[in-house]
């Protein structure tokens, strides 16, 4: 998936799989990296989450992907992790991961996304914030 427009959406929220337990770790990860609070959250199954999955085209009763606002456009699938991970304390070398082909890291991508359930679970509800995080989460 190519970038795409969206000017009204809030940088740095990250539009996630809130189903997936991959996922929920993935944004607890974030969350545990990311003092500064650079990024917010949104599952796909909450109404915020499912109003911008919409707005930019992503299917909320079957993501395959997740997103990422930055400076007015939607990441999607490798590039979105890379530029959450390239802004992460630490992980800055990530950026470096661009110079692979976006098919090549899509691939790899999609490959972990279509069997995320599988490998990692799903839950019956998306996780719920600890009670210092929810500032992070859109409701």
């Amino acid at each position: 998936m190519r970038p795409v427009q969206a000017p009204s959406q809030s940088d740095g929220v990250v539009l996630y799989d809130g189903v997936c337990i991959f996922c929920s770790r993935w944004v607890r990860w974030v969350i545990a990296r990311d003092p500064k609070g650079i990024f917010r959250f949104a599952a796909v199954q909450d109404g915020p989450g499912r109003d911008l999955a919409q707005a930019i085209g992503i299917d909320p009763s079957a993501p395959q992907t997740n997103a990422v606002i930055v400076r007015g456009w939607a990441l999607f699938k490798s590039d979105a992790a890379l530029a959450v991970l390239s802004r992460l304390t630490g992980w800055r070398w990530t950026t470096l991961l661009r110079v692979v082909p976006r098919p090549l890291r899509d691939w790899a991508y999609d490959r972990i996304a279509a069997n995320r359930y599988q490998f990692f679970g799903r839950a019956d509800v998306c996780d719920i914030p600890e009670p210092t995080e929810l500032g992070r989460f859109l409701r």
